[in-house]
C-alpha cells in the first residue's frame, strides 16, 4: 500500500451523491466542534497483523492507548474523547441525516496490503503508535491500480492552543 493511502476509517458511508457532500461537511464540523474543551490528541497503537480472507487484505489492528493520550490524574470523558466515541458520533449524526453508514462497531485497522490470498506464516508486528488531532472527509475511487483516496476537508479535534 502506498504510504499516502494509509488511513483509519471512522465512518464508512459508501457512495454519496456529490450534492450531499456539503451536508457531510457540516456534520463533520459539528462533530469536531463538539469535542471537549480539554480534548487531547487521540492515540491508537497498532500492534498485531490480521489476514481477512474474504476481502483478501492484510491489516494492522489497533487499540486505543488511553494512558498515553491523557495526562495522569486528568479526568477522562470516555464518551467524548476516544476514537470509538468519535466513530459512533459520526455514524449517529450521518444516519440521522439520512446517510447509510456502516453501523458495525468501530475496529481500528489499517490496510497494509491488498490481494493477499493466504495469511502469511508470521503475523508479528512491532507496535506502531498513530497520534491524531484531526479527522478528514475522504473521497475514495477505484482505479485499475487500486483505491485512490482524496481529502475533501479536514477537521481539527484539538485546537492549536490545546495542543501545546
Amino acid at each position: 500500500m502506498p504510504v499516502q493511502s494509509l488511513h483509519v476509517t471512522l465512518a464508512f458511508l459508501g457512495s454519496v451523491p456529490e450534492g450531499r457532500v456539503p451536508e457531510l461537511d457540516r456534520i463533520a464540523r459539528r462533530v469536531a466542534d463538539a469535542c471537549p474543551a480539554a480534548a487531547q490528541p487521540l492515540l491508537l497503537s497498532f500492534d498485531r497483523l490480521a489476514h481477512w480472507a474474504r476481502p483478501q487484505i492484510l491489516c494492522a489492528l489497533g487499540t486505543e492507548e488511553p494512558a498515553a493520550v491523557h495526562s495522569p490524574g486528568e479526568p477522562r470523558d470516555a464518551d467524548a474523547a476516544s476514537a470509538p466515541a468519535l466513530s459512533a458520533r459520526l455514524k449517529n449524526e450521518t444516519a440521522a441525516a439520512g446517510f447509510s453508514p456502516d453501523l458495525k462497531p468501530f475496529r481500528a485497522h489499517v490496510t497494509v496490503a491488498r490481494k493477499v490470498a493466504h495469511a502469511p506464516s508470521a503475523l508479528a508486528l512491532q507496535p506502531v503508535l498513530w497520534r491524531f488531532d484531526a479527522f478528514a472527509l475522504i473521497e475514495s475511487r477505484t482505479d485499475p491500480a487500486g483505491p485512490v483516496y482524496s481529502v475533501i476537508e479536514s477537521y481539527l479535534l484539538v485546537k492549536e492552543e490545546k495542543a501545546r
